[in-house]
Formats: C-alpha cells, structure tokens, sequence
C-alpha cells in the first residue's frame, strides 16, 4: 500500500477482517431458527439430567502460574520487539532505561505470581 505507507497494510487487514466476520454475526441472526421451548432452554450436561444448582466451587490451584505465564508472555513479547528494533546508535541509552523500567514493572506481578504459588493452603 502506497498510498498510506506501512500503516495502510494493517488497515487493510482490519478491513478484511471485519468484511469477513460480520456475515458469520450477522446472518444466523437473520436466518436462525426462533421456536424457543423449555427443553431447548435447559442447561445440558452432555447427555446427563441435569441435576442441583450446577454451582461449585472454582479451585484456583493454577492461578500463580497463570499469571507467571502471562507475565513471561508479555515480557517475551515486548522484549522482542524491543530487540528487533534496537540499534545502539540510533536509540542510545534511553532505550536501555525504558526496558529497565518496563521488566522492573513486569517483575512485581511476577514477584506476586512466586508468593501465591508458595501459599497454596489458601487456595
């Protein structure tokens, strides 16, 4: 796209993308069958009568270390980036510092993920 440089492609991508999504939304809305009845309506538990309330309780058992992961996914992802895109003389040392800053951020959630996981009793 030469007309709006590099930034034009992602427009373009969003354009598809919302082209080709909003049929799918769109037409089973118009199209779908409407005969609601109380045994469609049921809450289905593959095959089985459904049976209670059909509320429990979440066990949060791998709740720090999905939050570990995401910390290491966005601290991957931006690192990334950020090493694909450096050149010492262009950037200078101000870039260093904004990585400091930004991993010092990543790391307290990180820090917070390593105190969950070693309290699991409270889970």
């Amino acid at each position: 796209m030469v007309l709006f440089g590099d930034i034009g492609t992602v427009f373009v991508m969003a354009l598809v993308g919302v082209v080709f999504t909003t049929p799918v939304v769109i037409l089973p809305l118009l199209f779908g069958p409407r005969r609601p009845n109380p045994l469609k309506n049921a809450p289905f538990e593959c095959g089985q009568v459904p049976q209670g309330a059909g509320k429990m309780h979440f066990m949060m058992q791998y709740y720090a270390y999905l939050l570990m992961f995401i910390v290491f996914d966005v601290l991957s992802m931006f690192l990334y980036a950020w090493a694909s895109a450096y050149k010492p003389l262009a950037l200078g040392l101000s870039s260093d510092w904004t990585v400091t800053l930004f991993m010092g951020m990543l790391f307290i959630p990180m820090a917070f993920a390593l105190v969950l996981a070693g309290r699991r009793e409270l889970w």
